[in-house]
């Protein structure tokens, strides 16, 4: 008998194809862009806040 379309559905064991991975799952496999968004983030961040405490000392007179 051939295969059906039900046939190829249920064929579960097989990895996903890298175009069929969900993205957030192919970001969360990677430990490098995980290591890379851990001190990136926290730098902007940390950044940003400063760039904003500075901003709002007042200008003596």
């Amino acid at each position: 008998m051939g295969k059906t379309d039900n046939d190829a559905q249920d064929n579960s064991d097989e990895p996903l194809a890298p175009a069929d991975t969900p993205a957030m799952q192919r970001i969360l496999d990677n430990p490098f862009l995980l290591l890379f968004i851990g001190v990136t983030m926290p730098t902007v961040l940390y950044l940003l806040w400063g760039v904003m405490e500075v901003a709002s000392i007042p200008v003596a007179y």
